[in-house]
């Protein structure tokens, strides 16, 4: 019995007519939210970043290891395997952006890593994560396993995926927006909403195209999955590279990443495995919008204008309220 999703299609090398609207929908969502590196203003965390405690440096260039090497690794997932397996128009369009949006990511990462650390055989270090860094490479390996793995199906491989994007990166999102609490880097903390916010995107279509399949793996399966990601993760920020370095609480920390877990389950249709309360109240405003003088500093929920409106919201009218 075949997967409509992976099932050849003849029509794919055109868009219309849509068949998959809401895949379409997200496709444009993302397309509305697209932003580059030079637009984040890097200019003010250099003399913050000189100003931040030994141990807090530690932490923060760490954490961009990780992130400067994972994004390339679910693009690898995305060349190699999704947008070769998937056969539908509507989800390769959003697999080819994401692509795009995954560079631009690291693109970003690359360049704080180079604004912040002068020494050239500690950026060598960093920039080599995957090799150098054990916590790392522990995460990277997981993610690659599901590359690699031959035998496991789209299904499973689409929530690991999904728990690369929400889980593993989750913990570390929190822990950069509680230096923007301390009112810290606001280059970091502005390229962190941004790039959040694109992983939340992505960990929705994952979710979404999740729901497509006929042929879902087992709530068991999925729960083996997402509770594994959890525990690597947990570790990463409570042992590796622990949170109290830059004054959160591990616990804490541990319990966030099961909530954050929680909520995924429940996105892919699933009971909750936790029941796990968010800890942190600052991670409750991410997702409400923040809003900014635009000419002064683009937010993160900004959209590219007209992407996502439809055409009569341009027309031109006499009859406005004032």
């Amino acid at each position: 019995e075949e997967e409509p999703l992976l099932r050849e299609n003849p029509r794919r090398f055109v868009i219309f007519p849509i068949q998959y609207h809401d895949i379409w929908q997200m496709y444009k969502k993302a397309e509305a939210s697209f932003w580059t590196a030079e637009e984040v203003d890097l200019s003010k965390d250099l003399q913050h970043w000189e100003s931040l405690k030994p141990e807090e440096k530690y932490f923060i260039s760490h954490v961009l290891a990780f992130f400067a090497a994972s994004d390339g690794i679910v693009n690898e997932n995305l060349v190699e395997r999704f947008s070769q397996e998937v056969q539908i128009t509507e989800a390769r369009c959003f697999y080819g952006f994401q692509i795009a949006m995954e560079n631009i990511h690291s693109e970003m990462y690359s360049l704080l890593i180079d604004t912040y650390i002068k020494d050239s055989k500690e950026r060598e270090f960093l920039f080599n994560a995957i090799e150098t860094l054990p916590c790392v490479k522990k995460k990277a390996d997981w993610a690659m396993c599901w590359i690699g793995d031959k035998k496991a199906t789209y299904g499973e491989r689409v929530v690991a995926f999904a728990a690369v994007e929400g889980i593993f990166f989750s913990g570390s999102f929190a822990s950069i927006f509680w230096l923007k609490k301390r009112g810290l880097m606001p280059g970091l903390t502005f390229s962190n909403e941004l790039i959040s916010r694109d992983e939340g995107l992505h960990c929705d279509f994952a979710c979404l195209m999740f729901k497509h399949l006929i042929h879902k793996p087992s709530e068991e399966r999925v729960k083996e999955i997402i509770m594994n990601a959890v525990l690597i993760e947990q570790e990463f920020l409570t042992e590796a590279l622990p949170v109290k370095l830059i004054g959160m609480n591990c616990t804490l920390m541990k319990q966030y990443i099961e909530f954050v877990a929680d909520r995924l389950m429940l996105e892919l249709g699933f009971e909750k495995i936790y029941r796990a309360e968010n800890p942190f109240d600052f991670m409750e405003n991410i997702s409400l919008e923040g809003k900014t003088n635009f000419f002064e500093k683009r937010v993160g929920e900004y959209q590219r204008m007209g992407v996502m409106s439809k055409p009569a919201d341009n027309s031109f009218t006499l009859d406005a309220d004032f």
